[in-house]
């Protein structure tokens, strides 16, 4: 009986560069908590590589993206434009300081937030007067935009920069998926109030959990660490001034943390040479579309998401998941839109009819940084199959 093939992971860590010899570093001399010498280091090397001032680790991605929404003055019963194709957590951030999110559509061509529609909203739908911008249906004060740079391909942020300094209001960018890609030219993330990123387990630079806040404002970066560590104001007595969060990162996270974001250029690199042989080779299979990439944007395709037109494939998106994983093929659907998601039913959503399609039919398929060509060939071999034996349809 011939043995069966190994399963392919969706995503793996690639743990190949100083880890070991850092989190022994932390061992041997003690430095396991959140003191020590590699949480700064963390930090500074963090805010060189997105190009900005400062950096300030958190426990994880969502308290980075709730200190974020703090510190840029969002209030109870506020409101926070935000996109509705993302995970939960920025969704739930915004609920965390008592503000609403207003959801915003994704385009259809890179899954990212609809600016057309965010103008339009801002500009149609928000009465501006005496320097306040308010929501017309609900009457509150919408007080930031929160982009969220999805799959590891940048929103298109610059004209949401324009309407915030026009309107007053903060614009904190959720680039959780995408460090190391650029927007423009530049770090994603650079050009807004705040950037938020996250080091979970099958993100590009893990820590295995853990974030981070970055900002070119230092008053607002010493803000946040206050914040972040209780608000304790005094370096001996247990004095705090605020209502502060145990968001910190451990010494032994940010030594992982350190070493991994050495390698991030490779690991960047290698992705690129992923994302390109799946296009090359996934234009033949009736039915998939590649995963595009905007001209003004060098996305890091951390998560390889194709969309499937399931008439001409020959089955839908989940149908293609369970039939993939029976040949032990590990892929996920995109998050349930969060204008349809029962834990944010009665926020305001704006003309949002492209999430939902594309919460159908995207799939993500296997894209670990050690991902063989062997197992890439597996995986396109099994679509081209899959598709044959359904009667898709070839492509035109």
């Amino acid at each position: 009986m011939s043995k069966a093939p190994a399963p392919i992971p969706l995503f793996e860590p690639r743990l190949a560069g100083n880890e070991w010899k850092y989190v022994k570093e932390c061992l041997d001399t003690g430095w396991i908590s959140s003191v020590g010498a590699f949480v700064g280091k963390f930090e500074a090397a963090l805010a060189r590589r997105v190009g900005m001032r400062r950096a300030v680790a958190t426990s994880n991605g969502t308290s980075a993206i709730h200190v974020a929404l703090m510190l840029s003055g969002v209030k109870p019963d506020d409101e926070v434009v935000v996109s509705s194709l993302t995970f939960i957590a920025p969704a739930n951030a915004i609920r965390y300081v008592g503000a609403h999110p207003v959801f915003m559509d994704a385009e259809p061509d890179y899954c990212q937030l609809d600016v057309e529609k965010t103008l339009r909203f801002l500009n149609k739908e928000c009465r501006w007067s005496k320097g306040v911008l308010t929501n017309k249906a609900t009457g509150r004060r919408v007080r930031a935009l929160m982009p969220v740079d999805v799959l590891g391909h940048p929103a298109d942020v610059a004209p949401l920069r324009a309407a915030a300094r026009k309107y007053g209001l903060a614009l904190i960018e959720d680039s959780t998926e995408a460090i190391g890609s650029l927007y423009r030219g530049r770090p994603t993330g650079k050009i807004a109030d705040f950037a938020c990123f996250s080091f979970n387990g099958n993100k590009l630079v893990t820590t295995g959990g853990g974030g981070m806040l970055a900002t070119d404002d230092p008053a607002m970066a010493d803000r946040a660490k206050h914040l972040t560590t209780q608000a304790k104001c005094d370096p001996i007595e247990y004095v705090h001034d605020a209502v502060g969060y145990n968001y910190r990162l451990t010494n032994l996270q940010a030594a992982v943390g350190a070493a991994q974001l050495e390698q991030l250029s490779g690991f960047v690199a290698r992705k690129r040479r992923i994302a390109a042989r799946y296009e090359k080779a996934l234009r033949a299979v009736p039915g998939v579309r590649p995963m595009l990439e905007a001209k003004w944007a060098r996305s890091t395709y951390w998560m390889y998401t194709v969309l499937i037109d399931a008439k001409r494939f020959g089955m839908d998106s989940r149908a293609l998941l369970r039939r993939l994983a029976e040949r032990g093929i590990s892929t996920r659907p995109l998050w349930q839109p969060m204008h349809l998601s029962p834990a944010h039913k009665l926020n305001q959503a704006f003309e949002c009819d492209i999430a939902g399609r594309l919460y159908r039919d995207a799939l993500s398929l296997p894209c670990s940084v050690a991902l063989t060509e062997a197992q890439q060939d597996r995986v396109v071999a099994a679509l081209k199959e899959l598709s044959a034996s359904a009667g898709g349809k070839r492509n035109p």
